[in-house]
């Protein structure tokens, strides 16, 4: 087994034994800070490599924002990420992200994911945890001009925007997302 692969493979292990202990929200104030500026960061070089974005964004009602993503994977894969959901710009809660995959897949990589909510009715759907995307929702990847094509499918759009790594798939999974309001 080579590095690149013992790596994937520690790396979906991590996730998988990870994802039972893990919390929406983060546990510190210290910690919530971090996140935060993680944010507000991912969105401001999100709106500088695609101003479209931006202008799509300030349409829709609510989104929420991970700022990093980490996916790896060999043959199985995984992710995980923790985010902030706002409604009509305002911050109401935390939510986390989390992903599995089987298929023809190597490597990792890591990623800012916003899903942005048309309406109110699709941001409901979303608290009460009812979203899990299948392969079925096709997210578009950040890069100049490309936010001006994007369509809302039954509520949703997925914007991703890749920080580093590299990744091979033709993996199935899907997506589910867990909300825990603000207090």
């Amino acid at each position: 087994m080579n590095r690149t692969t013992l790596a994937a493979a520690l790396f979906v292990a991590t996730i998988g034994f990870g994802l039972t202990g893990c919390h929406t929200a983060p546990k510190s104030e210290e910690g919530r800070a971090s996140l935060d500026s993680a944010i507000q960061n991912s969105m401001n070089e999100m709106r500088r490599e695609d101003p479209s974005f931006g202008e799509f964004l300030d349409k829709a009602y609510g989104y929420a924002v991970y700022p990093t993503v980490g996916k790896g994977g060999f043959l199985v894969g995984g992710s995980y990420g923790h985010g902030e959901v706002f409604e009509q710009s305002k911050f109401i809660g935390y939510s986390d992200i989390t992903q599995a995959t089987i298929g023809a897949q190597i490597g990792g990589q890591s990623f800012t994911e916003v899903v942005v909510l048309e309406d109110k009715a699709a941001l409901d759907k979303f608290i009460a945890s009812e979203y899990a995307f299948t392969a079925q929702v096709t997210a578009v990847a950040i890069k100049s001009g490309a936010a001006k094509n994007a369509r809302f499918r039954d509520g949703v759009a997925v914007f991703t925007y890749i920080k580093g790594g590299l990744m091979a798939e033709a993996a199935a999974g899907g997506q589910r997302f867990r909300f825990q309001p603000a207090r």
